[in-house]
C-alpha cells in the first residue's frame, strides 16, 4: 500500500527540462542576502522521474521498520512442565500445562515474530532519485544558502528562531545541510526548534528532500555534496 507522501509523488506531473539558473541566494543571519551560490548542474539540474522518487521513498521508509516485535510460543515460555491438576474428575477440561494460550503468561498463537523488512534499490536509482529530489527543490525555489559564519553562532535559539522568522520560515520543515556533523554551537542552538532538523551533506537522502518545506545549504556544504556524490557516481 502506497503511503501518504508515495501518492503525493506519483499524482505529480513533473516535467525539469531546463533550470534557468543554477544559483541561489546565500544569506546572513540577519536574512539579508549576501550574494549568490553556483550549485553544479549533474545535481540540480536532472530529469525527474516521479516514480523513482516513489521507489526510493518507500524503500527508505521499509528500511527504517526494525522488525524486532516477538511474542514467545508456548515452546518459548519458561514455566513448569508438571500436569498443572489431575487429567479426570475435576469437572474441568484437561490441560497439560500453565504455558497452555489459553492461561495468562502462558505462549501466543500467532503472534508478531522478528522479520526483516528491507527493500534495496540499486546504486544507480539511489543516485539518479537523489538527484532528482534536489533538481525539483529547486525548480520549486525550496533550496538556498546561509553564510558558513552562521557555525559560530552563540549557541542560543533565539537566534536560529529569528533568522527563520525574518526568512518567513516559522513553522515549516526546515532542513539545514551542514558539511559534516560536529558538536558546535549552530547544532546547540538547532536542536531544540519544532520542525527544524539538520543532517549533513553525505547523509542527506530523497525523503528528508522531499518531505522539506525548505533545504537551507551551509556554502561549505555544497562542496562536499559535490565531491562525494560526484565522485561515487563515476
Amino acid at each position: 500500500m502506497a503511503t501518504k507522501t508515495e501518492k503525493k509523488i506519483e499524482t505529480k506531473k513533473v516535467t525539469v527540462k531546463k533550470i534557468e539558473s543554477l544559483t541561489v541566494q546565500v544569506y546572513d543571519m540577519n536574512g539579508k542576502e549576501k550574494g549568490t551560490l553556483s550549485l553544479p548542474k549533474e545535481i540540480f539540474s536532472v530529469v525527474v522521474k516521479p516514480q523513482l522518487l516513489a521507489q526510493a521513498v518507500r524503500v527508505y521508509q521499509f528500511n527504517q521498520r526494525q522488525g524486532t516485535a516477538s511474542a514467545k510460543t508456548r515452546g518459548e515460555v519458561i514455566g513448569s512442565t508438571r500436569k498443572i491438576y489431575r487429567q479426570k474428575g475435576t469437572g474441568r477440561a484437561r490441560h497439560g500445562s500453565i504455558k497452555a494460550p489459553i492461561f495468562v503468561g502462558g505462549g501466543v498463537v500467532g503472534g508478531p515474530r522478528p522479520k526483516d523488512y528491507t527493500l534495496k534499490i540499486n546504486k544507480k536509482q539511489k543516485t539518479k532519485a537523489f538527484f532528482g529530489a534536489l533538481s525539483l527543490k529547486l525548480k520549486e525555489k525550496s533550496v538556498l544558502g546561509l553564510d558558513d559564519k552562521a557555525l559560530n553562532i552563540e549557541p542560543k535559539t533565539k537566534l536560529i528562531a529569528d533568522f527563520l522568522k525574518n526568512m518567513e520560515l516559522s513553522n515549516k520543515k526546515v532542513v539545514f545541510v551542514l558539511p559534516k556533523l560536529e558538536n558546535n554551537n549552530f547544532i546547540l542552538a538547532t536542536r531544540n526548534l519544532k520542525k527544524v532538523s539538520f543532517t549533513d551533506a553525505k547523509s542527506l537522502n530523497v525523503f528528508q528532500i522531499l518531505n522539506s518545506s525548505k533545504l537551507v545549504f551551509l556554502e561549505s556544504s555544497l562542496e562536499v555534496l559535490k565531491n562525494h556524490f560526484l565522485k561515487n557516481e563515476n
